[in-house]
């Protein structure tokens, strides 16, 4: 018989051995010990925590300033007039040309007489002889020398002869065209020794002293803005201008439910052209407001613009925009409470209602904030 070789005996008793202990699952212990031990210690008491959140914080510095409602609009002349022929006629004086600047009642066109004239020298002439015949009717009237029926018919002649002149004396007058008001010819629309008709026109006057910023306001805004609040006009060209509020319309806009407002400013020298685009600011009255840098706005978790500050529980709250004015300085927000501490660095990280633990913000950011709100009341 054979004789088994030692080897082989011995990786027989290692494999029945490894077999053994591998049904016996106590490998399952070995490396795991560990990780249960650590799963298990956050919840054994007196365990630590996780850190609360560190978040920048400064307090709110209130100032008073005037809410600002800005519009996009346009320039527009106090009073505007096309001027148009009042009677038919060849036009015999044309005294005015572009750019001219008139008085109230000046001539700006007259037509020829044609014989309107030589009407009204006669129609004085049958007045003063009418006259001169009731004059003579009451002299024999006192003297008891005609009836009351003839003194009648005499008045009545005198009557019908002045109301003759005045007729003729219109007539007349409608051959020449006045200015309406003071102002300056914008355009002209005939040439002297051309004949029109009645209606036609003939030159357009434009009073530019104030000139108008014509805008719309938000049913939202109309409530803070009332005739004489100051304004802000900024032109296309870049001038800006000062003007006072002077009509705030009380029929809204039928498409854009907007109301029309009207600035007036002062314009002497007729430097400010009407139909130019224009930046209308109205400045309401001031109110409580807190002056921040723009990158403290964030979004809630509603989708929201607004800042986000930690009441004294530290306890994150959320607060609207209310939208004062957009100075170059930063965003001017009214509604936000004394009490509480903005958050000027993490706010992008936490939402409301977490805990947190609010630090001052740090040297650089302050320094900041403080160029910021220097001053005071914009």
């Amino acid at each position: 018989m054979p004789k088994i070789k030692f080897h082989k005996i011995a990786a027989v008793a290692v494999l029945l051995a490894t077999v053994a202990w591998v049904a016996t699952g106590e490998f399952s212990s070995v490396g795991s010990a560990a990780s249960e031990a650590a799963t298990a210690a956050p919840s054994a008491p007196g365990a630590e925590t996780s850190p609360l959140r560190t978040v920048g914080v400064i307090k709110p510095v209130q100032i008073e300033h005037s809410r600002a409602i800005r519009m996009s609009g346009y320039t527009d002349a106090d009073q505007r007039a096309v001027l148009a022929a009042r009677a038919a006629g060849v036009i015999e004086e044309l005294p005015i040309k572009l750019g001219t600047v008139v008085e109230r009642n000046d001539v700006i066109m007259k037509l020829e007489a044609e014989g309107k004239e030589a009407a009204v020298e006669s129609a004085r002439q049958t007045l003063a002889q009418r006259q001169t015949e009731l004059d003579a009717a009451q002299k024999l009237a006192r003297q008891g020398s005609i009836s009351k029926q003839q003194l009648d018919s005499a008045t009545t002649a005198v009557a019908a002869a002045r109301s003759q002149l005045e007729a003729a004396e219109a007539e007349l007058n409608r051959n020449i065209l006045r200015a309406p008001f003071s102002g300056t010819i914008d355009k002209i629309d005939v040439e002297l020794g051309t004949a029109v008709q009645p209606g036609a026109p003939v030159a357009t006057i434009l009073n530019l002293d104030p000139i108008l910023a014509r805008g719309e306001v938000s049913e939202r805004d109309l409530g803070f803005v009332a005739p004489g609040d100051k304004a802000e006009v900024r032109l296309v060209n870049g001038m800006e201008v000062e003007g006072e509020l002077r009509h705030v319309s009380r029929d809204a806009t039928t498409t854009t439910r907007t109301f029309r407002v009207e600035v007036a400013i002062a314009n002497p020298e007729g430097n400010i052209p009407a139909g130019m685009t224009a930046e209308i600011t109205l400045r309401a009255d001031p109110v409580p407001s807190t002056l921040l840098p723009r990158s403290v706005v964030t979004l809630s978790a509603e989708g929201d613009l607004g800042i986000r500050a930690v009441d004294g529980a530290n306890e994150v709250v959320f607060f609207p925009i209310d939208l004062v004015d957009d100075t170059p300085r930063g965003l001017v927000l009214g509604g936000i409470p004394n009490d509480v501490r903005i958050i000027v660095a993490g706010q992008e990280m936490i939402s409301e209602g977490d805990v947190v633990n609010p630090v001052d913000a740090d040297p650089e950011t302050i320094k900041k904030l403080v160029e910021v709100t220097a001053g005071g009341a914009l």
